[in-house]
């Protein structure tokens, strides 16, 4: 790697961080994860599940330890995600929550509800990662044909884009009465997971695995096609496999918990301004990073109006707003 390909890559490392920073981060999600068992309507306290109250343990097992289960592994993965995008669009802002993917899920979840009816879950999570996949291809298609002099403004067109989706599916989903069932399935929040009901998340801790196994090779793409293939690397291809990992990702997660705003975008922006753009450094901390992220949300939202819930999409729409703002503005000072 050549020395400006170097600066390229950690200019915008802001300090050290080691491992034991990181080991120290995961010790305080684990902990943060275990305290947010106990925060809910339904009395469960440490020393009701020692003692082997039945009550206490079935909610556990067939609620609180699900629901926990479901928030690290959606927060995590499409932290990942956006994070994967961002590195091959070679543009921090550019995630499947401002170039129309997650949108595009969502029709496809609208589509297959129209003309699959009640089938089985897997079926609406396939036809949404076509429609994700797709609906990303048309965002990549449309930059190619505009030239931007503002990096910024290429993901305001994408929330545009992704704001046309949206509009199609709100239309149709009057059309065929089903906006409650759109809501249902796109609005983010934990409330209604159980056992049984999650396990579909699974599926993108895979994706966010294979993500990592090919993390090198997502870095060198991010650097550009001329590059990339210059050190052997099939651009096309590896471009072509992030898409479709962060489509299916997006996809499940829209499918099972529905859409969190902001999420695969301010999360990988705030680890790599700390450790830099090398994907295989910055990966494992945005996979820890953005499940704490949603944690916090999710505890906030069942707390603020305790015994009512708010749904973790309103929770990181608020706080992923401020830092999406904050992001902006830091950007338009270095171009300055």
């Amino acid at each position: 790697m050549t020395s400006s390909a170097t600066r390229r890559t950690g200019a915008r490392r802001l300090g050290p961080v080691r491992r034991r920073h990181i080991a120290l981060g995961a010790v305080l999600l684990v902990l943060a994860a275990f305290g947010s068992l106990f925060v809910g309507v339904t009395e469960l306290t440490p020393t009701g599940l020692l003692t082997g109250d039945q009550n206490q343990l079935l909610v556990l097992w067939e609620s609180r330890l699900p629901r926990l289960l479901a928030i690290l592994l959606a927060g995590s993965t499409l932290s990942v995600a956006g994070l994967v995008m961002m590195s091959l669009t070679r543009n921090r802002f550019v995630t499947p929550s401002t170039a129309g993917t997650a949108e595009s899920a969502s029709l496809g979840v609208l589509v297959a509800t129209v003309f699959f009816g009640a089938e089985a879950v897997g079926v609406k999570m396939a036809v949404a990662t076509v429609f994700a996949l797709l609906g990303t291809g048309m965002f990549l298609m449309l930059l190619r044909r505009l030239t931007f002099a503002d990096i910024i403004v290429v993901p305001l067109v994408g929330i545009m884009f992704g704001g046309v989706i949206s509009a199609i599916s709100t239309f149709f989903a009057y059309r065929f009465d089903l906006l409650q069932t759109l809501s249902a399935w796109t609005s983010g929040e934990f409330s209604g997971v159980l056992k049984g009901r999650y396990e579909l998340l699974w599926i993108t801790a895979a994706a966010a695995l294979v993500g990592y196994l090919f993390a090198d090779r997502f870095t060198l793409a991010g650097l550009g096609r001329d590059f990339a293939v210059n050190l052997g690397v099939h651009y096309d291809r590896v471009v072509t496999t992030g898409l479709m990992l962060v489509s299916v990702i997006t996809a499940v997660v829209v499918v099972t918990v529905g859409n969190i705003p902001f999420l695969g975008l301010v999360v990988p922006n705030i680890v790599t301004l700390i450790l830099g753009d090398n994907l295989r450094r910055a990966l494992p901390v945005t996979a820890l990073a953005g499940g704490f992220f949603v944690l916090c949300c999710d505890v906030l939202g069942r707390t603020i109006r305790y015994p009512y819930e708010i749904p973790v999409e309103t929770i990181a729409g608020v706080v992923g707003a401020g830092l999406f703002i904050f992001l902006v503005l830091r950007a338009r000072r270095r171009t300055a």
